[in-house]
């Protein structure tokens, strides 16, 4: 017993649990990204044995306070960190079995206290006419059929699969001695039922073609069967109280309706009166009306229902078939449902007992009502894509009623029940609400307490003198002590492989380009148009100037266009933009070819006008897709590009239509509301007020087309002057300083972040190349030069922390919220902790500096959008802030300690018997620093992630959904705890295995950072079904890891291996 319990508690344990943990996580990403979220659950997520793995957990980390003796006042960090995740496993348990989610749609004008639940549930109720049992509800997770396919993946899935048993399941009861029971016969995911014809069968459908719904839809009634056709029942020859019956006799057919009505005999146009509650003739081929019914029975016709598996968009049902047996008879029932719908229930007599079974989301009532008494729904102008979203609510309760408001991140509390504007249904003739609904007041509060606790401990063992921590500062101390001289040498060659794609310019394309081009104005002049002050759609004033670089980038991915910047094309858009309607301008990603076969392009165009964009009735062809993409929670890679290129496609048009070119402030407008000088009429300017809108831009254009012959820009200096001057004596409340306006177009001038890419490489490679030279000559000189260096790398960093308080000055918000600013945050934080973490190596300093470049250059590429634009409403929150500044934060120590590991494992393969004193002094201090970078960064990594779970709660009701991104995020969490604790670990001590072990260990921050957002599915992700190839300059590096590791390991066991 005494050996088990060794085992239990043991570091051993800890560190398999990690890996373990973090494994089966990462797997189960991709099963959700191969076969969908109900099979990663079904899989892993919500088996037993990954309970079991976080139960053990919590024993190990009890064990362990006892083992390590951690409840000592000197160890109190460390205790309080083991009984954080404690609590937040207890935390998660009572979320998982105690606590429900669901979601309440409710149609404007309605009243209701239900709720759909998001679990589905099978549940079956019996009766024998006089007496009721049930319903019996049981919840199960099925998974698509993994038996196919020759990938890791696959095979893992078999193997999970075979592990929980498979989809099978089998219970038993019984009603007054007779026995009932219902088993497993077939699942089928995202399925759909066609119908098809056999004349060899004896089995009859009424065809029914139904246009009640959106569309005509098509049914088929079997006979002596009920069939649900927009939650009105209908039965053939099957008569049921409350259906529309059709019925067979004598080669004749009879319809009894409880619902009264019409029919007309499509041929002849006769209207005749469909009563209710009385048997009537039935006429095929002819259309009736019955309450909210409206169908056409065309045939009677012998054939059978087929299921298959369709898209999961288009058919988002499940079909779960189960048999139901009772004494000796059985019948095989197909129920289909899914979360959030619940549908009414499939109805059969067997064993003189009537049965009700249903799959799908179940009902739960509420203590008390919700009113939706307004449905507001704000669209970006001339566009269809939504802005935002709110629903206007009264709340009934028994004590007491009020009104409310919904909307992103406004979340209402009531009674432990929280509702969050989740989507909404503006199809049919009333909208319709959606709204995310949590029960579980308990387990977040537990959660959050453990949160609480988890922050404290990891910023405390950063700061208390008896933790790890300390104890490597004191390590790095002795070690600088001792250091005599530092062997580094340069090995690092970046090669970046640059693509350009050719495309034919037509003749077209040509004639506009000249055109453009012959009515280029001045550079001088361009700047001051430039200058002026427009205000966007969110509000905020900038110079026209940032407004054009931003389309520009945004709608073409450069910053200009034929040899026009960024101020000359903000000119012809104003004066000539009928032009612009055919000019290929806008960047579609080269790969996306069913978006090019959508607006009807070749496959080799990279750009596309605004012009193929509509249809020749003026219809916008991707009006559809855009509508579907935008309700979809999760989006994959090509709705995504479809959000892209509308959103593109949608600035141009505003561009070109005038109506974004907000110049003019309304005079006394309580808003300071600016306005276009197309919207005059709309706007209510008045007097010479009005004069002046109307005819300043016309008269501007025409002064223009006189200099362009002349070069005599004085009278449309004037002009624009006048205009300034008007912004200025009506727009003064926001209208921007001149300091500031000065700012931003320095700040778009100067492009900061991208000059700094080569100066911060020329920087770091001298740094680096004169930490050889003192190596190899020992030369006071070069001594000073290397502080020149230093010096400049830190001026440059003071440079680059400028420029990102300009960013966010003239941004509104903090620089983290997008790709672009992500990365080049990380590379801030990288350079911050790389002088931190090395202010007496300079070794440090240059690899950091070297690492900052890169990061820089990534930002640059093409797939990124350096522009500055609004947040999304989910996005806009204080959450976001916290939670993005920290988690890509860490990526910056991350990302220092696996290059300060590759450079030791270059030292450890140049290591000789002459300079392996020298070596071994410069891998301990690189291996302390590493350390002490990584613990940074993981306490950075957990408390990110954790506010991540916060920041989804307070805006959708759900602190953890297994999402890929935050479930990598935990991966890495997982891969880097069993870093730190490698040295707690026989076996897997000393410093060689610490730096190669931390080298690989950064696949799972790229996997994080990069790899979700194009290999899985997710919120975060831009891809689903097929991964993206892996980029080969990840294989590289993997590639050179790996030959330096087993360098490395070489001298390790020729130079090293005796002395440890």
């Amino acid at each position: 017993m005494k050996k088990f319990y060794n085992i239990l508690f043991s570091t051993r344990l800890t560190a398999i649990l990690f890996i373990v943990f973090g494994a089966a996580m990462g797997i189960a990403t991709f099963i959700e990204n191969d076969y969908g979220t109900q099979s990663s659950k079904a899989l892993v997520y919500n088996t037993w044995w990954f309970e079991l793995i976080m139960v053990i957990f919590v024993i190990n980390f009890i064990g362990n306070i006892a083992r390590y003796r951690l409840l000592r006042l000197e160890k109190l960090p460390v205790l309080i960190l083991h009984l954080s995740f404690i609590l937040i496993i207890l935390g998660a348990a009572v979320t998982r079995y105690i606590s429900y989610e669901g979601l309440m749609p409710i149609k404007e004008g309605d009243t209701t206290d239900l709720m759909l639940s998001e679990r589905t549930y099978l549940s079956v109720t019996m009766d024998d006419g006089t007496e009721q049992r049930g319903p019996f509800e049981h919840e199960y997770l099925f998974t698509h059929d993994v038996s196919k396919g020759n990938s890791f993946i696959a095979y893992a899935s078999r193997f999970f699969n075979f592990i929980r048993g498979g989809n099978d399941f089998s219970f038993k009861t019984d009603f007054k001695g007779k026995p009932v029971e219902v088993n497993y016969v077939n699942y089928i995911p995202n399925a759909f039922q066609r119908f098809a014809k056999d004349e060899n069968t004896t089995d009859k459908f009424l065809h029914l073609v139904e246009s009640s719904g959106m569309g005509r839809h098509d049914h088929y009634v079997k006979k002596g069967e009920i069939v649900n056709v927009h939650n009105v029942l209908v039965a053939f020859d099957k008569p049921t109280e409350g259906a529309v019956n059709i019925i067979s006799k004598n080669d004749s057919l009879f319809i009894n309706t409880p619902f009264a009505g019409t029919n007309m005999v499509m041929t002849t146009q006769e209207h005749m009166e469909v009563k209710a509650d009385t048997i009537q003739p039935f006429m095929l081929r002819s259309l009736y009306n019955l309450g909210s019914l409206q169908f056409v029975a065309p045939e009677i016709v012998k054939g059978k229902m087929v299921e298959g598996q369709g898209n999961k968009d288009q058919f988002p049902a499940d079909m779960l078939e189960v048999q139901v047996v009772s004494g000796v008879e059985k019948r095989n029932v197909k129920l289909y449902g899914y979360k959030y719908s619940a549908n009414p229930p499939e109805q059969f007599s067997l064993n003189g007992l009537n049965f009700r079974v249903s799959y799908g989301a179940k009902q739960i009532q509420l203590p008390f009502s919700i009113k939706l008494r307004d449905f507001q729904l704000e669209r970006y102008p001339g566009s269809m894509s939504p802005k935002s979203y709110a629903s206007e609510i009264t709340v009934y309760d028994n004590d007491e009623n009020f009104d409310f408001r919904i909307f992103m991140n406004h979340v209402l509390d009531h009674k432990g029940y929280r509702f969050f504007q989740s989507s909404y249904n503006d199809k049919g003739p009333v909208e319709e609400s959606h709204l995310s609904v949590n029960h579980d007041m308990v387990g977040t509060w537990m959660t959050y307490i453990g949160y609480f606790l988890l922050y404290l401990g990891l910023i405390w063992i950063l700061i208390s003198k008896n933790t790890r921590f300390a104890d490597l500062r004191r390590m790095l101390k002795k070690v600088e002590e001792k250091k005599q001289a530092m062997v580094m040498v340069l090995l690092l060659v970046g090669f970046s492989g640059f693509s350009q794609q050719n495309h034919q310019h037509t003749i077209t394309k040509e004639k506009i380009d000249s055109i453009l081009n012959s009515q280029r104005v001045s550079d001088e002049h361009a700047k001051h148009f430039g200058s002026l002050v427009i205000q966007d759609q969110g509000g905020r004033m900038k110079p026209l100037n940032t407004f054009t670089s931003e389309l520009l980038r945004k709608v073409s991915k450069k910053d200009h266009y034929e040899g026009l910047d960024a101020n000359q094309v903000a000119v012809s858009l104003v004066t000539n933009p009928r032009m612009w309607f055919n000019v290929p301008f806008i960047y579609i990603n080269p790969n996306n070819t069913k978006l090019r076969d959508l607006i009807g392009i070749p496959h080799d165009q990279k750009y596309a006008r605004l012009s193929d964009m509509f249809s020749d009735r003026g219809e916008y062809k991707l009006r559809e897709e855009v509508s579907k993409a935008h309700k979809k929670k999760i989006k994959n890679k090509y709705e995504e590009s479809i959000l892209n290129v509308d959103g593109r496609a949608n600035i141009l048009y505003q561009a070109i239509a005038g109506s974004i070119y907000k110049f003019f402030p309304l005079q006394g407008d309580e808003n300071n509301k600016w306005h276009s000088y197309l919207e005059l009429r709309s706007a209510g300017f008045k007097g010479t007020d009005s004069l002046f809108v109307a005819n300043i831009i016309p008269l501007y254009a025409g002064a223009l087309t006189k200099a362009q012959t002349s070069n005599d820009y004085k009278e449309a200096d004037e002009y624009l002057e006048s205009i300034h001057k008007y912004q200025h004596k009506f727009g003064s409340e926001v209208m921007p300083t001149d300091k500031k306006i000065q700012l931003e177009l320095f700040y778009n001038k100067y492009d900061i972040f991208k000059s700094l890419f080569w100066q911060y490489m020329l920087a770091a490679v001298a740094l680096l190349f004169f930490v050889v030279a003192d190596i190899l000559f020992r030369s006071k000189i070069v001594k000073v030069l290397i502080k020149i260096s230093t010096v400049i790398v830190l001026l440059l960093f003071v440079y680059q922390t400028i420029g990102l308080g300009i960013r966010w000055y003239i941004s509104g918000h903090a620089p983290w919220s997008n790709a672009y600013e992500a990365m080049i945050y990380v590379s801030w934080a990288t350079m911050l902790f790389g002088l931190i973490l090395g202010k007496k190596s300079p070794l440090t300093i240059g690899a950091a500096a070297f690492v900052v470049s890169m990061l820089l250059m990534i930002a640059h590429w093409n797939w990124m959008d350096p522009s500055i634009g609004n947040l999304v409403p989910v996005l806009d929150s204080y959450w976001l802030m916290i939670h993005v500044a920290i988690i890509v934060g860490s990526y910056g120590p991350f990302t220092l300690g696996m290059v300060l590991s590759m450079l030791s494992l270059l030292l450890y393969a140049l290591t000789t018997s002459k300079n392996k004193p020298r070596m071994d002094l410069a891998i301990k201090e690189i291996t302390v620093i590493n350390e002490m970078a990584l613990t940074i960064g993981l306490v950075m990594l957990t408390i990110g992630n954790f506010l991540g779970g916060m920041w989804a709660n307070e805006s959708w009701g759900r602190y953890w959904g297994w999402d890929p991104k935050e479930t990598w995020a935990l991966v890495s969490i997982m891969v880097y705890a069993f870093v730190i604790h490698m040295r707690l670990v026989p076996g897997l001590r000393g410093r060689l295995a610490f730096n190669i072990i931390s080298v690989f260990a950064f696949a799972s921050i790229l996997m994080t950072f990069l790899g979700v957002n194009h290999l899985l599915s997710g919120l975060h992700s831009y891809a689903v079904g097929e991964s993206a190839p892996v980029p080969n300059q990840i294989w590289g590096w993997l590639f050179i890891s790996l030959i330096l590791s087993i360098l490395a390991y070489y001298k390790y066991k020729k130079f090293y291996k005796k002395e440890s």
